[in-house]
């Protein structure tokens, strides 16, 4: 059975973790409301903001809303059960999503993409480096002297253009030991190299064709594939004729190029900013291998001219990062292009036009996205604290409640009464500035009684120190406490600090705001930020209340059973109650540890046989 301070231990654990998961949940719920009816990819990340799932998505706001939506299975319950936050990047087509996805996933390789993980991602077609080439489908990028084209979208969608590169523009299908023609040179399908020597003319010329057809010019191949569909017709060779017809019809809806594959813009990198309202978003594309390989973003505020702001992070972006340094950097032409070139050793352009403006542009519109959502979020935020407190002074009428402090009291039947104070600045809760009080003149349960020592030992300390006096009082209660907190305030310390009282209904729930002077309920609309605000302060000033209730009735339960036991007293037991903090960590502690201490082994014997003694009755 577990002891009262294991208990309540365990009670607050709980209670924080419940509040983490409101807060996350909280501010998941702002982000969707901001979400783009754009194509794209979305990162989810968890509490130390580690990648753990990446997707892609026709509408981002769709996709990444239906994820805290609904019901799920077993394995999308438990993903999102992980989400503390994530990030969307919007790309100019689903296509372009898909090829930005494959890459996020090779780069971060989250523990929720299973199947997308090295050895099952998505394939390239590859040139192999030697003497005799081949066309092989592989899952990894390296610098070996090949050429690799992709990535597919799967494996299907590569097997069959390798079949179709095989029966076209044959390279090697056999491996190097056959001693004769291999079946494959008998189809057509190898380029024949295990019957005779071919030259690297030749290789070279038919790489060509390949190379050709990979980056878009399909023209070539298809006009050769209708030539040979109709001769095997006019042959009656109706067979041969539909395979020639499916080939034309895979490269008509498969192979197409797009922007994101482009290789002009290969190992290049694209920056594209935003400055609003003092804050510089920043955006980066990293392409490699023709595709989006990552994407760095930044937003920070700004003291400096923008231009020279954005160079010189640029600059700052490869010194403290050398090894990442592309070909050459694409940039708005307002950066200057001339100084990075010179400083960086790296061809730095503004395109104006085609593919590569497409890009830049494409980088632009994330960096603006990126801005209007933290300014959304903040503008949010400020509607819940700031708007909240306006709205909650316009209510009692008074000029502001900037600074707001809130009690509570809590205590089992008058016994271990204690108070808890809470701070809010601007709606914000100032937790360094919390105050705990243990109630010392009054016995029993005496509301009226304790709200007035601790009102009078709070603002008694500020008036001596000269400190700053709150806008606003808010009691966790109703008229008892706010007279009692009326009385201290004016006839004993001459105050005029405005009172309110959070009314509670049956069920403890936030029901209404009492004036502290005219006593009256004042109407808030439930639906109000204010009302929000006041559920808020309530809730935290409880929670924070209560916590110190139960540590005081802990303590003191630790403290009477070490008084019961022969041979301790006060000086030891103070000793015990400062080192161990619990009877539980006691009951484990080994004899060396009381003798560190300065408590005799007979007597730490005794100590440990009482208290496992106690643990075995209960």
């Amino acid at each position: 059975m577990s002891t009262p301070s294991n208990h309540n231990i365990i009670q607050a654990k709980k209670a924080k973790i419940l509040a983490e998961k409101a807060e996350i949940k909280a501010n998941i719920e702002k982000k969707l409301k901001l979400l783009p009816d754009l194509p794209g990819c979305y990162l989810m990340k968890n509490a130390d903001d580690l990648i753990i799932y990446v997707g892609k998505a026709k509408n981002l706001k769709n996709r990444v809303r239906s994820y805290f939506r609904g019901a799920h299975d077993a394995k999308t319950t438990k993903l999102v059960s992980e989400i503390h936050h994530f990030e969307t990047i919007v790309t100019n087509s689903n296509k372009e999503a898909l090829i930005l996805e494959i890459n996020l996933i090779q780069e971060y390789k989250p523990i929720y993409n299973i199947r997308l993980k090295e050895g099952t991602m998505y394939p390239y077609l590859k040139i192999t480096n030697e003497r005799d080439p081949q066309l092989i489908i592989t899952n990894h990028v390296l610098k070996d002297g090949g050429q690799y084209f992709g990535p597919f979208p799967n494996v299907y969608a590569a097997t069959n253009t390798q079949q179709l590169l095989h029966k076209v523009y044959p390279l090697r299908r056999c491996n190097k030991n056959e001693k004769r023609a291999c079946f494959y040179y008998h189809l057509g399908q190898c380029i024949g190299c295990c019957d005779h020597e071919i030259s690297t003319e030749t290789y070279d010329k038919q790489i060509g064709h390949i190379k050709r057809f990979l980056n878009g010019d399909v023209a070539e191949i298809k006009q050769e594939l209708k030539i040979k569909m109709a001769k095997a017709a006019e042959k009656l060779d109706f067979e041969q004729a539909a395979d020639y017809r499916d080939q034309i019809d895979y490269i008509e809806t498969t192979i197409e190029r797009q922007v994101i594959m482009s290789q002009d813009y290969d190992n290049m990198d694209v920056f594209g900013y935003t400055m609003d309202k003092g804050w510089l978003s920043i955006q980066v594309f990293m392409l490699r291998q023709g595709s989006i390989l990552k994407r760095e973003a930044a937003i920070f505020p700004a003291y400096g001219e923008t231009e020279d702001e954005v160079t010189t992070f640029i600059a700052r972006f490869y010194k403290e990062q050398p090894h990442i340094k592309p070909r050459a950097i694409l940039v708005p032409s307002d950066v200057d292009s001339e100084l990075l070139t010179e400083v960086l050793e790296i061809g730095v352009s503004t395109p104006l036009r085609g593919k590569k403006r497409s890009m830049l542009e494409l980088c632009e519109k994330n960096s603006k996205l990126a801005l209007d959502e933290k300014f959304r979020l903040i503008a949010m935020s400020e509607q819940k604290t700031v708007g909240a407190v306006a709205e909650l002074a316009e209510l009692l009428r008074i000029p502001q409640a900037n600074y707001i402090e809130a009690f509570d009291h809590s205590n089992i039947s008058g016994s271990h009464a204690v108070s808890g104070m809470v701070v809010y600045r601007d709606g914000k809760p100032e937790r360094k500035n919390y105050r705990k009080f243990k109630i010392k003149t009054i016995e029993g349960a005496h509301e009226f009684a304790h709200t007035q020592e601790v009102i009078r030992r709070r603002y008694l300390r500020l008036l001596r120190e000269e400190k700053e006096l709150p806008d606003l009082i808010l009691m966790d209660g109703g008229k008892i406490q706010i007279r009692a907190a009326r009385d201290i305030l004016e006839n004993e310390l001459g105050l005029n600090i405005p009172v309110a009282g959070m009314v509670k209904d049956d069920k403890h729930k936030t029901a209404a705001l009492m004036d502290g002077y005219s006593e009256e309920v004042v109407d808030v609309d439930p639906r109000s930020q204010a009302f929000h605000f006041i559920q808020r302060v309530q809730e935290e000033v409880h929670r924070y209340a209560i916590t110190y209730h139960r540590q005081v009735r802990s303590k003191s339960q630790f403290g009477s059973i070490l008084d019961e036991i022969p041979g301790v007293g006060p000086k030891t037991r103070n000793k015990l109650l400062k080192h161990f903090k619990s009877i539980a960590k006691i009951k484990t502690a080994p004899l060396e540890e009381f003798k560190k201490l300065g408590v005799p082994i007979p007597t730490a014997e005794r100590i440990l046989e009482t208290l496992n003694k106690e643990k075995a009755t209960t």
